[in-house]
């Protein structure tokens, strides 16, 4: 959870600003393992500030991401990964 003074734990939360949409959501597992998903058609992309320690990876076609109740999202992102890792890599953000 994030306090008052933008921290977790005491470290600051970080966030970049991306236009996303969301493409799937993962709503958990069956008894095999296999991922239960909902596919969803968003028309537009939306700008968003998202906490970077919500980003569990980036490919280059979509951000998976953390979200309530245990549940993953992967969002398409307006641009390409060259860029994202550019813009983070700016801000101290990228290690190699």
């Amino acid at each position: 959870m994030i306090n008052g003074d933008n921290s977790i734990l005491g470290e600051r939360v970080k966030f970049i600003t991306l236009n996303v949409k969301t493409a799937i959501i993962v709503h958990g597992f069956n008894e095999h393992n296999e991922e239960l998903t909902e596919s969803v058609t968003e028309d537009e992309f939306v700008s968003k500030m998202i906490a970077l320690h919500r980003i569990q990876s980036i490919s280059e076609q979509y951000l998976l991401v953390t979200g309530s109740h245990g549940r993953m999202m992967y969002w398409e992102y307006e641009g390409d990964m060259a860029g994202l890792a550019k813009r983070m890599a700016a801000a101290d953000l990228l290690v190699d």
